[in-house]
């Protein structure tokens, strides 16, 4: 079925018939028609963002995608899933996938672009830490010093060029990528499920299975600097907002949760609870993550769900439909009012939402 509009607030559905009867509605005012096949999409919405439509699909992937990300230009995509492979994709015009990147043994369960997007990093089943060439498209360094399947990486957002990584062999470890072997090893008494840098990347912040959240001061690998406890399940994400001040977890507790991470804060670094989003038998490592001006996170959920909430005021904004399979990670544009959800049923979609 084609879809054509007349006018801003004037919508013509076309279709094999050539029926043209206009359906007169108000601006802004969503309507849902049915395009065959049982799939239902979106007419009518305001654009806000340079997408060439309001909702892009992204097909090609033969497996499920567990992490994307948007470069810092917000021109390209990064997808990787159980195929074994990275894909990249064109933001803008026809979402084209223009490069696959090829390497790894086993599932990609994280992705990251470095700061100035010509590198990314990847954490892999298959015990490794992947550098990519982004340019290139080339594999620059497999980093292989874990004994157990890697679940997340991280690379630090200023200073060398350091990535961490978290393990089921209950250690996080920093690398310095121009060099041979890890700089620091963090030890811990149950398999590491994520890790991020804070935004000095003075400081190594950790979740697992035990539920907690450690925070570390990378000149001291014997014990954390604080401990943040509250998630009742596996820590699934860390993310630390863009400036530095709080930082984003997410558990199969079904809760996402804002800590004040800045130096002084109260002994209750807990100031925000979100909750609604799912995690359920499948336990997917699901990310949650922030927008570039903190007011909004996102996260994935098992319902199939993309959820949106406003930091400020904790309201859910948006609950998105779209996809078939466990929404593994939510991501944000850094320019635009674009998300990106990648899933299980190995599809991703652009969406714009209100800014």
């Amino acid at each position: 079925m084609e879809n054509k509009r007349k006018q801003k607030d004037e919508l013509v559905l076309v279709n094999g018939s050539n029926d043209t009867t206009p359906n007169k509605k108000q601006k802004n005012e969503l309507q849902v028609v049915s395009s065959g096949g049982g799939r239902e999409i979106i007419l009518g919405t305001e654009r806000t963002s340079k997408l060439e439509h309001p909702i892009m699909q992204l097909t090609g992937h033969k497996g499920e995608i567990y992490s994307c990300k948007f470069n810092s230009y917000g021109t390209a995509l990064a997808s990787g899933g159980s195929d074994k492979e990275i894909f990249l994709w064109n933001v803008y015009g026809e979402c084209i996938n223009y490069s696959v990147l090829k390497g790894h043994k086993g599932t990609i369960l994280e992705l990251h672009w470095s700061t100035d997007s010509n590198e990314i990093y990847s954490a892999c089943t298959d015990k490794s830490i992947g550098v990519w060439d982004s340019n290139k498209g080339e594999l620059i360094k497999r980093i292989r010093e874990h004994s157990g399947v890697v679940n997340s990486c991280c690379p630090a957002r200023r200073g060398p060029p350091l990535v961490a990584s978290g393990s089921d062999d209950r250690s996080a470890r920093i690398f310095d990528t121009r060099s041979k072997g890890s700089t620091h090893l963090f030890q811990h008494k149950y398999p590491v499920t994520s890790v991020c840098f804070s935004d000095a990347s003075d400081q190594l912040i950790t979740g697992g299975i035990d539920n907690v959240i450690r925070v570390w001061d990378i000149r001291n690998q014997e014990d954390p600097l604080y401990t943040l406890s509250g998630h009742q399940d596996t820590i699934t994400s860390t993310s630390v907002s863009k400036d530095g001040a709080y930082l984003l977890s997410n558990s199969m507790d079904n809760s996402c949760k804002i800590w004040d991470i800045r130096p002084y804060a109260p002994p209750n670094r807990n100031i925000k609870t979100f909750n609604g989003a799912q995690n359920n038998f499948e336990k997917n490592l699901i990310k949650s993550s922030w927008s570039i001006d903190g007011r909004r996170i996102g996260c994935g959920s098992s319902d199939r769900q993309v959820y949106i909430w406003d930091t400020t005021s904790k309201q859910l904004q948006y609950c998105l439909p779209g996809h078939s399979g466990t929404v593994n990670e939510v991501t944000f544009h850094p320019n635009e009012p674009i998300i990106a959800s990648c899933s299980s049923d190995k599809t991703i979609y652009l969406g714009e939402i209100k800014p």
